[in-house]
């Protein structure tokens, strides 16, 4: 049966001498395969049809579903939405890569979150349109939200009687922990501070340098390790440290 629904690439790998496997986070389904056949074909047309499937790409797809089915098939496919910064600039796309990386690591089965596709397709589109300061703070804006989806965000209860963030317990704490996974100073204010902003707009107030602005990334990756199983490392977190520095 065909439906429409909106979808954002998360993945593509080769297939065949001309097509592509999609995995895309989409509106109606969640997280979905498809195997797109053609567009990687030897002309300009075929180039063109390759350029729709870039990780983070937002399209209107129409697709069979078929439940039961772990690749199903795209019949059409168009832009949703046209970036104008985040495919073409070296440091917007850095931080899009981390969102990607971050959500697909996150997502374990496929099962459709309507709330969670907004979220993700609108932090992207912010960040298109996003001014350099608030580019530097999204990938800590993004990964401290994201949490509230899958159940263990952390609560902003930051306070010079709790200055400790605990990130094994995922709260802010009076002690001192026991282990190396927390943050302290500025560096927890900061989390507690974009814990409450709402609108990516706002991160512009946050004022982080980037040896900070690592360090809080680091640990937060240490964060979703203790809080998802079999998380892993994130290979798109080093190329961003390295951008930022």
């Amino acid at each position: 049966m065909l439906h429409k629904t909106k979808g954002i690439v998360l993945r593509t790998v080769k297939y065949g001498e001309s097509s592509v496997i999609v995995t895309s986070f989409t509106e109606l389904f969640g997280l979905q395969s498809y195997i797109v056949n053609g567009v990687r074909k030897a002309s300009s047309k075929g180039t063109a049809k390759a350029a729709y499937f870039q990780p983070a790409s937002q399209l209107d797809l129409v697709v069979y579903h078929q439940p039961a089915r772990n690749l199903n098939r795209i019949r059409e496919y168009k832009w949703s939405f046209l970036y104008q910064q985040v495919l073409s600039d070296v440091f917007r796309n850095a931080v899009a890569q981390f969102m990607i990386e971050l959500l697909s690591k996150s997502l374990k089965e496929p099962e459709p979150n309507a709330e969670l596709f907004y979220f993700m397709e609108d932090a992207l589109q912010r960040l298109d349109a996003a001014s350099p300061t608030v580019t530097a703070n999204f990938p800590l804006f993004f990964a401290l939200h994201l949490p509230v989806f899958f159940g263990f965000r952390i609560p902003d209860e930051w306070g010079e009687a709790q200055p400790y963030l605990d990130l094994k317990e995922g709260t802010f704490t009076a002690h001192h922990p026991q282990h190396p996974y927390f943050l302290e100073g500025r560096a927890a204010e900061a989390v507690a501070h974009i814990l409450k902003v709402l609108q990516p707009e706002d991160l512009a107030d946050v004022r982080l340098n980037g040896e900070q602005r690592r360090e809080i990334l680091q640990q937060l990756e240490q964060y979703y390790a203790l809080h998802l199983p079999e998380f892993g490392a994130l290979r798109t977190l080093p190329v961003l440290k390295e951008i930022t520095s």
